[in-house]
């Protein structure tokens, strides 16, 4: 009897009473496995099928397996499962057990969901996207189309609070599972190995975790090149009772089915694994983790348009899950690779994927359901609005949106397809173009996981050959193989035959079409490095075969933010861009700053994004042309790079100043402020200019003083005033540049008489005073003059007056005459 037993007819009550649920229950307590199979007798599916969603392809296989062996069955009978590349179900299925997106697909063909009674999240607490677009998808069905419809969300840790406000107040039923008892053993790296690499920490800690305690052992790294590595050192350095299995989504079908099934008889298990372990899956017979602490994530972002393997640290609702492994079948232990102290250092809950997503094949989804703004969907969290902003525009550039943001025919056939929208225009834009064969095989290909994996080079093209057979690789599973050749007999509509091997150009000239923006050419004398025509820099490994080619395609890169690797590219011809993409090349006058010649270079220039195909030289350009290419130069260069004059320093922390006190009144003269203004208060200054040593003539105070209007330009002189006068009647300046300035330096007794400190701003900022010895170095540092005459200055006296005898010490600095000079001699 599993732990979710006991509260099973407390949840078949409800969803009789109620259409909607959410269930807690902890690791180990078989609601993914149970839950199902209770509700086949419920008195309100009838004929409808229920359906239940997991995160992954792996999870989902395992799920419909076990309860089809609970019911002596294969699946495919009651209980079947369908994934993208792999489905078993037949008219007998009663249980449909799916990957999240298949559930987006189904609602969209069918918005009522009529031939299911119920729809199952199962461990929703991943927050993947498909699963936030799920939800939100039918909880909109339930309430307008399809009131008998139940949902059921069911997570190990889940935060009820904003589940609750999309879903109302709902009931909450609570498991307690059976979680023996975990003990916690904290490996934080010792100061002289904290540079230690982790898979060398984590192969430490498993060869100590076989001797000193029992049962198969669960590792968590955080990707696949950590496991091989791991899986290498290992293997030879264990006892022979011990199995070494890798286990992460690239895997072969039969390796993943080994390492989660029990150990032979008399053997132990070590499985190291990503955090495709964490949820969902039973490894039979572990009773020790050990955990690394770090998980990799796909992080989108919206600037490049690209998406970056990030790795960091679990959060702490990960920790207990991973932990949780280890207590499934008797008390068990905890290897925590951290300190106790970073332990509470951990983020609460990871970020769900809609924060940090692509978000293009959700907007596309959205537009057919009619949705054109995220606003009007109930989101648990809404998508950001830069990454909603970047998907929208690459669906126009991809001509599957309208302006309005309205799906066109080709978005519906592209979504149709089942594969991004990038892929899926390719596969589309391939049929007109007489190479849909070639373009299906491309998207089913970078629809999965690299299939020759690191170290195969970047060229797509030997992809292709591999799979068209024409070219083995060693390691080479099988099975993805012909999943990838279905996917791709499908994608191309009966038109994927035999058909002459396409040549490298053919290769780049389709995935131009899905990644125009990520056209590279190579920056002039450096071989590997290319400029992209999103604007961002790109290169490949040096000894890779593609680096004698001037113009590429990338398909896949890492998307660091300064210069991204190149995993996955194929060459592409000039002319075909041209023919291809004429409608998405520009031609404008553009002048651009020559660092090499100190000038503006106009030009005319036709230009693929930010990839130049094209220039001529402007034989009498514009003055405004000239004006722009001036401005970008000192965009490039920075601020910094102007004449700047103590006068002018001086006017923006002045302003700055203001600008702090009074923010509704005066303008922003930061430096960011300034270069996005440029236009405003330095282009006006510029006629007559073309190399930049002309700007070195520059007078940048009226230049600056052009952003204040007259009355302000008035009122800068009485609020931030660029002299007071002192006591002895000299005007002394006022450094605003200074640290916590305004600051005034004046000999000390110059002061004398001065009996309270004197403010600038409205009196809202006081002047800080530097008190100067007769040597004219400083003596005290003031902001409040009338307490240091009180409590400090009797003490300088005491110290000055011998070491400056010739100058006043008076012991009342409030009514003594100012002096700048020495004592006055008595008149005869």
């Amino acid at each position: 009897m599993l732990p979710i037993d006991q509260i099973l007819p407390e949840l078949k009550q409800t969803l009789e009473q109620t259409t909607t649920a959410l269930l807690q229950a902890p690791p180990g307590a078989g609601k993914t496995t149970r839950v199902p199979l209770a509700l086949l007798d419920a008195s309100w599916r009838g004929e409808r099928k229920i359906l239940m969603l997991e995160p992954r392809r792996l999870a989902a296989r395992s799920a419909a397996r076990f309860m089809a062996k609970q019911l002596g069955e294969r699946p495919g009978q009651t209980v079947g499962y369908r994934t993208r590349l792999d489905t078993k179900v037949s008219g007998a299925t009663r249980i449909e057990v799916v990957t999240e997106g298949i559930l987006t697909r189904l609602i969209q063909n069918d918005p009522m969901l009529d031939d299911y009674g119920a729809v199952l999240f199962d461990e929703f607490h991943e927050r993947s996207l498909q699963a936030d677009l799920g939800l939100a998808l039918v909880r909109e069905s339930q309430q307008a189309l399809r009131e008998d419809l139940r949902l059921l969300v069911m997570s190990a840790t889940l935060d009820t609070a904003p589940i609750a406000r999309v879903l109302g107040d709902v009931p909450v039923i609570s498991s307690e599972g059976r979680a023996f008892p975990v003990d916690v053993i904290y490996r934080p790296a010792p100061p002289q190995a904290r540079s230690t690499r982790i898979v060398d920490r984590v192969v430490t800690v498993v060869h100590e975790a076989l001797e000193q305690q029992t049962g198969s052992v669960l590792v968590f790294l955080p990707g696949a090149g950590e496991i091989r590595r791991a899986e290498q050192q290992l293997l030879g350095q264990v006892p022979g009772n011990v199995m070494v299995t890798p286990l992460y989504g690239n895997l072969k079908s039969d390796d993943q089915d080994r390492a989660i099934s029990p150990a032979p008889e008399g053997q132990r298990k070590v499985v190291l694994a990503t955090a495709i372990a964490e949820t969902s899956l039973t490894i039979e017979g572990v009773r020790v983790v050990i955990d690394s602490g770090q998980q990799r994530r796909a992080v989108f972002d919206p600037n490049s348009g690209m998406t970056r393997l990030v790795t960091g640290r679990v959060s702490k609702a990960s920790a207990e899950q991973r932990k949780g492994r280890a207590g499934r079948i008797e008390p068990g232990v905890c290897y925590r690779l951290w300190s106790e102290a970073e332990q509470f250092g951990l983020a609460e809950f990871t970020p769900p994927e809609i924060q940090e997503a692509d978000l293009a094949p959700l907007v596309l989804e959205l537009a057919q359901w009619g949705a054109r703004e995220p606003g009007q969907v109930d989101w648990i969290d809404a998508p950001p609005d830069a990454h909603w902003r970047q998907a929208v525009a690459l669906l126009q550039w991809l001509d599957m949106l309208d302006d309005q943001g309205a799906i066109t025919d080709h978005g519906k056939a592209a979504r149709e397809l089942g594969v991004h929208p990038r892929l899926a225009h390719m596969v589309l834009r391939g049929r007109e173009l007489g190479l849909a064969g070639l373009a299906a095989e491309l998207a089913a290909l970078l629809g999965e996981r690299d299939l020759l994996g690191p170290g195969a080079g970047a060229d797509m093209h030997e992809r292709v050959r591999v799979l068209r057979g024409e070219r083995g690789h060693r390691g080479m599973d099988p099975g993805r193989m012909n999943s990838v050749r279905q996917a791709a007999k499908r994608l191309a509509a009966g038109e994927w035959a035999a058909a002459p091997m396409p040549t490298e150009t053919e290769v780049g000239r389709l995935l131009a079409q899905a990644y125009p923006d990520r056209i590279g050419r190579r920056r002039s004398g450096q071989a590997p490095r290319y400029q992209l025509s999103n604007g961002k820099g790109a290169t490949l490994r040096e000894d890779d075969a593609l680096v004698r080619y001037d113009w590429l395609v990338a398909a896949d890169l890492d998307g660091k933010s300064r210069e991204a690797t190149i995993y996955l590219a194929a060459p592409v011809e000039v002319p075909d861009l041209e023919q291809d993409l004429v409608a998405h090349i520009h031609e404008s006058e553009e002048a651009v700053w020559d660092d090499k010649r100190g000038t503006v270079i106009a030009r005319r220039v036709r230009k693929l994004g930010e990839l130049v195909l094209e220039e001529k030289a402007l034989p009498h350009p514009d003055p405004e042309l000239i004006q722009q290419g001036l401005l970008g130069a000192v965009r490039k260069k920075g601020l910094v790079s102007l004449p700047w004059s103590a006068a002018a320093k001086q006017w923006c922390a002045r302003v700055k100043l203001l600008a702090s006190m009074f923010p509704e009144e005066w303008p922003d003269a930061s430096d960011a402020a300034l270069l996005g203004t440029l236009e405003t208060w330095l282009a006006p200054f510029l006629p007559g200019m073309r190399r930049w040593s002309d700007l070195g003539k520059l007078n940048l105070l009226p230049a600056l003083n052009s952003l204040l209007d007259y009355p302000q330009q008035q009122q800068l002189d009485v609020l931030a005033p660029v002299t007071l006068t002192i006591p002895t009647g000299q005007r002394v300046s006022l450094d605003y540049t200074a640290d916590n300035g305004p600051v005034l330096a004046a000999k000390l007794q110059a002061l004398f008489g001065w009996t309270e400190t004197p403010r600038v701003a409205g009196g809202k900022v006081p002047v800080v005073l530097h008190l100067l010895s007769p040597a004219q170095r400083p003596l005290a540092v003031t902001a409040d003059l009338a307490s240091f005459w009180r409590n400090a200055y009797p003490d300088v006296r005491k110290d000055m007056r011998g070491r400056y005898p010739k100058h006043p010490w008076p012991e009342d600095p409030f009514t003594a005459e100012a002096q700048q000079g020495t004592k006055k001699r008595p008149a005869r």
